[in-house]
């Protein structure tokens, strides 16, 4: 379809949708757009596919997709994934959608600028606004949140605040949707806390569980009591670097805050350089997918004494319980090619405190996947140290 044609399809859908009365422009809870509405609004103007990273700000919209549009969401790893898979969407002659938390917005600059700015390939974005000024968050949002809407301004993408009036959404949706066509570049939705209404609760049967998993706090449990007790210990941000400070606080526990992905490189880099130590790491699935590259750099190094535990329960549980694609994913296997000595795959406790045990016997760097349920205590709460803190209290428990 040409593009004339594509447009004049879409100045049709948009008469049709202001004409009925009702439908997505009537629907709003009061306390936010309602997450059925978005959607049904952008796939009436034609947008889709969606793709992206989650956020709690935008999950009852992934949830939605996930649930009453399967077909229109892909799982990206990361931010600038995503964004390069909207851009082949484009090219095939789509409008897509992606979705970011602003934490993560630093992952699309090369895409965004390199190649769909080069190329003129127009996405919609909606980026959420953790740590908005005036709006208290977790100290890894400060920052970025402050220069989010200058950030996406200094790279060409006009942007603008989601509006929480259905009608209003939709006349400004019309109005990115105009920009985008005449410019070819991208425009953003700026998302901020309760711009989106909770996804109703289902009914229906839950999916299949393994109830003989174990909880993330149980394994941490486990690899804390089975480890070295001088182990260098990094751990993943989210509710792992959480549990692990709540239950098992130490001078040798870093809590790795933002930077989704990061915890092994760092990891990395303390094993290289704290000579002697044992290194380990509290990876989780969705992190250990946004960068996986680390898993060749990893590999490399061999003689390290790091493991890599990467605690596995198949979702993104701090934003809302999406799920992650490492359910199809062979992390073994890919730590075996990318030269680490040894791998495990465990489920049960006995199993993780003896992986645990040979792997820093023996040396790393090694990896051991921990299959784990979903779920965590409602009531755990927020890290109680500082990130300064906690890293200037790491660096001297390393020189020691």
């Amino acid at each position: 379809m040409d593009g004339a044609a594509h447009r004049g399809r879409r100045r049709t859908r948009r008469r049709t949708a202001h004409r009925s009365g009702g439908g997505p422009l009537t629907a709003s809870t009061g306390t936010g757009l309602a997450p059925s509405a978005v959607v049904d609004l952008l796939r009436d103007r034609g947008f889709g596919p969606f793709t992206g990273v989650p956020c709690s700000f935008l999950g009852p919209v992934i949830t939605c997709l996930e649930t009453e549009h399967p077909q229109d969401y892909v799982i990206a790893a990361n931010e600038g994934e995503a964004v390069a898979i909207a851009a082949g969407a484009r090219l095939a002659g789509r409008s897509p959608v992606v979705i970011l938390q602003n934490s993560g917005l630093g992952n699309t600059v090369n895409p965004l600028t390199s190649l769909c700015h080069t190329l003129r390939l127009p996405v919609l974005l909606f980026v959420t606004w953790r740590g908005r000024p005036g709006s208290p968050d977790e100290p890894q949002h400060e920052l970025m949140g402050e220069i989010t809407p200058g950030l996406l301004t200094t790279m060409g993408i006009r942007n603008e605040l989601l509006p929480d009036d259905p009608a209003r959404f939709a006349e400004r949706l019309d109005a990115a949707a105009e920009h985008m066509a005449a410019t070819g570049l991208p425009f953003a939705f700026v998302v901020p806390k309760g711009a989106i209404a909770p996804y109703p609760k289902h009914t229906a049967e839950p999916a299949a569980c393994r109830p003989e998993l174990m909880l993330r706090a149980e394994a941490i449990s486990q690899v804390v009591e089975a480890m070295d007790p001088g182990t260098l210990l990094v751990a993943t941000t989210g509710k792992t670097a959480r549990e692990l400070e709540r239950d098992f606080d130490r001078p040798e526990n870093l809590y790795v805050v933002g930077s989704m992905g990061c915890a092994s490189s760092v990891a990395l880099g303390v094993a290289l350089y704290a000579e002697g130590r044992p290194v380990a790491v509290l990876d989780g699935d969705g992190a250990a997918l946004m960068r996986l590259e680390a898993m060749a750099a990893i590999g490399r190094r061999q003689h390290t004494g790091l493991t890599h535990i990467l605690l596995d329960n198949e979702a993104y549980e701090s934003t809302g319980g999406q799920p992650t694609a490492s359910a199809g994913v062979d992390f073994c296997a890919i730590a075996t090619a990318c030269g680490y000595r040894a791998t495990y795959d465990v489920s049960d406790a006995g199993e993780l405190r003896s992986a645990v045990r040979r792997a820093q016997r023996d040396g790393g760097p090694q990896l051991i996947r921990v299959r784990i349920a979903p779920g965590s205590d409602p009531r755990l709460g927020r890290p109680a140290l500082r990130p300064p803190q906690s890293a200037a209290r790491f660096m001297e428990a390393v020189s020691q």
